[in-house]
Parts: C-alpha cells; sequence; structure tokens
C-alpha cells in the first residue's frame, strides 16, 4: 500500500537527530522523498542514507544557505522547520530577563525565530508554483507559557507560534493551499536536554524532576512528535491550518494530576 505521503519531497531541518531524524524516519517510512537538512554533516547523511533520501548542509540562520538550497531542490511539498537550540548547549550562562547577556539573546533567536522566518519563507516561494503544500514549524510548550531561567527560548518559541498563525493567513490570502502548522512539544528526551540531564549517578533523579509537574510522569518520545508531524504533513489535515498541536503529557490542561493507585 502507498502510504500517507507517497510522492511527497519533504525537507526537515535540524534532521541530524532527535525529533528532526525521528520526523525524518517516519515520513521516509509512509512514502516521502526526504531531504535531510543540518549542519552536523556525518549524522546528517547518515540519516538520510537510513531514510534512503539525501544530506543539504544548512544553517538555518544564513540567507547564502537558503540560496544554496533554493538551487540545489526542484520541487518542496512539505517543509518541517525543526532546527532550534536552547542557549544551554555550551553550558549554563544566566537565560534569565535580568540577567540573561543581549549576545546570548539573540544567538537563541537567531536560530529559534530568524531560521523559522527564513524557513517558511523558501518554503513559500519554492510551493506556491503547484499552490499547495504543508509547513510545519517546531514551538514548545515553553512559548506558550513564561519560563524564568530560559527568557529567550521561551521568547523564541512564543513568536514561532505567532509567526506560523500569520503564514497560514498570509498563504490562504494569496489563494494558495500552502498550510502551516506548530507542533508544541514540552519534555521530549532527546540529545537537546543532555546538558541539563547529565550522565552521572542523579540522571535519573534528575530526569524525574523534570517530568514531576507532567500528569504523564514521563518524557515523551521523538517518534510521538513525529506521529503527529506526518498527520500535519499528510492531505488527512487539508482543513488543518495555523493550529498549534501541543504535546506535553498534560502539562496545560491544567493541575498535576497525580496517578491514583
Amino acid at each position: 500500500m502507498a502510504g500517507r505521503l507517497a510522492g511527497k519531497v519533504c525537507l526537515v531541518t535540524g534532521g541530524a537527530r532527535g525529533i528532526g531524524a525521528a520526523i525524518a524516519r517516519a515520513f521516509a517510512a509512509e512514502g516521502a522523498a526526504v531531504i535531510v537538512a543540518d549542519l552536523r554533516a556525518a549524522e546528517g547523511a547518515a540519516v538520510a542514507a537510513e531514510t534512503g533520501g539525501r544530506f543539504l548542509r544548512l544553517d538555518v540562520a544564513e540567507e547564502a544557505d537558503w540560496a544554496a538550497a533554493e538551487r540545489a531542490v526542484d520541487r518542496l511539498d512539505v517543509l518541517v522547520a525543526n532546527a532550534g537550540i536552547t542557549g544551554f548547549e555550551e553550558g549554563f550562562p544566566p537565560h534569565d530577563p535580568e540577567h540573561a547577556a543581549l549576545a546570548d539573546w539573540r544567538a537563541v533567536h537567531r536560530v529559534n525565530l530568524d531560521g523559522v522566518f527564513l524557513s517558511c519563507r523558501f518554503a513559500i516561494g519554492k510551493m506556491r508554483p503547484q499552490g499547495a503544500g504543508s509547513i510545519i514549524v517546531m514551538a514548545s510548550r515553553s512559548g506558550q507559557v513564561g519560563i524564568p531561567g530560559a527568557a529567550a527560548y521561551a521568547a523564541s518559541k512564543a513568536a514561532v507560534i505567532n509567526h506560523a498563525r500569520t503564514v497560514a493567513l498570509w498563504c490562504a490570502e494569496q489563494g494558495l493551499a500552502i498550510r502551516c502548522n506548530a507542533i508544541a512539544p514540552a519534555a521530549v528526551l532527546t540529545p537537546m536536554w543532555e546538558p541539563m540531564l547529565g550522565d552521572g549517578p542523579d540522571r535519573e533523579a534528575r530526569m524525574r524532576e523534570f517530568v514531576a509537574d507532567t500528569p504523564l510522569r514521563r518524557f515523551g518520545t521523538p517518534e510521538e512528535v513525529a506521529a503527529v508531524a506526518v498527520l500535519l504533513a499528510s492531505d488527512e489535515a487539508a482543513y488543518m491550518t495555523g493550529a498549534t498541536l501541543t504535546i506535553d503529557g498534560g502539562i496545560l490542561a491544567g493541575s498535576v494530576a497525580a496517578p491514583s493507585g
């Protein structure tokens, strides 16, 4: 049987690992031709080989890289703007609204927001000839609430959610069947969490601490996010645009519910 994404060309930024790699694998399993875009050449090429796709070296915040992508990609049906950073990749500088350095603030926004803007601009241009397509931006639960210790990350993801709505409305206004939706995960166990979890004897305790306010009491998996991306990329979601789908184990539903029994 043909997959749900058969015949579709899909580009996934940040596709070398974590959620991006899981999305690339899920798309390929549904019949898509996948372009894995990332700065991590070795890891990205490995995911591309695994999925039968191709690798594209891409810094999402660099216009020159998107110009190169313009020449390298002939057709595009789905774009997943997944590349992002927390600001804690190389250590733990202050990211609260009182002490964060402007350079650190800008570094997060450069990737998370500028990168999404450039991704969406590229996707609209590539999808315009066929008049249809699906743009999926990776937001976060952190973009829907305040995060005192990660102000830049939270602000960037809030802006991503708003930009997805703006892109959705712009495309509809243009008479294009190009949809744009956001996925907002909470704690999903990916390499992005490793600096905060560490590999010491207290790792398990740290993991429990991070999901203590999650009603389902666990981290999500990249594959669970990828399943939602498949839906949004498919024609099954043809009437869905400007939406934000939250995958957070129940955090935003209300007060934390302790499991009974």
